[in-house]
């Protein structure tokens, strides 16, 4: 579905118009600046240079979250990710792009940008490390211009949680290596496209376990 400039700023003006994203249960608005658990919402393993890991994910949060892996998605990815291949094996960094409501319709704004300076970064630092691309609502945004950006270096996989742009494809990631999660009443990325914020457009972190093993099977690293 290609959407439309009246349709994304539709989807802005119904973000706006929601009260100020503070952040869930469990997921203070404060954050760390490693990916040690679920409780941080801030991960900067490439821009702090840590040791390198099999698989590096580059991870867009939604419009609102805090820190730069959000409370929604993020951490928990992270965490199931570390559970399933070992933490040992998992670099984990957030896009530190401006997530607001504008961006909705600016299809990401800055993010995509951002994200590919992180991806070709990661690269330079650890050559053989396995970059997987992943964002969470406008955050899908960024993962879709990021993935036109890499043609010299493609992604080894892409995981996109309540894409706005579902059903399109990302560039430079086969089909096989993407995997959408799409809630059934999610007005974000399903049918009809209302982009009114339900919960079934919070509820991603229920898919967590299940990217995790999808991200083990198509980069092939395991615990």
């Amino acid at each position: 579905m290609l959407l439309t400039n009246s349709i994304l700023l539709a989807f802005a003006a119904t973000v706006t118009a929601l009260p100020q994203f503070t952040g869930f249960p469990g997921f203070p608005v404060g954050g760390g600046g490693g990916s040690g658990g679920t409780g941080s919402n801030t991960a900067n393993d490439v821009s702090n240079k840590s040791p390198c890991k099999a698989i590096t994910v580059i991870f867009a949060r939604g419009t609102g979250e805090s820190g730069n892996i959000g409370s929604v998605i993020g951490p928990k990815l992270l965490s199931a990710l570390q559970s399933k291949v070992g933490a040992a094996n998992v670099a984990y960094q957030g896009v530190p792009y401006p997530a607001n409501a504008a961006g909705n319709a600016q299809q990401g704004g800055t993010g995509g940008a951002l994200m590919t300076s992180l991806a070709q970064q990661a690269l330079q630092q650890c050559p053989s490390t396995k970059i997987v691309l992943s964002g969470y609502s406008q955050g899908g945004f960024v993962v879709h211009k990021a993935g036109s950006s890499l043609s010299a270096t493609p992604p080894a996989a892409a995981v996109i949680f309540g894409d706005p742009q579902n059903g399109q494809a990302v560039a430079n990631v086969p089909a096989a290596r993407l995997k959408e999660y799409c809630a059934q009443g999610d007005g974000v990325c399903g049918t009809p496209r209302t982009f009114q914020i339900t919960a079934a457009h919070l509820s991603y972190g229920n898919n967590a376990p299940d990217a995790a093993n999808f991200i083990s099977s198509v980069t092939g690293v395991t615990a």
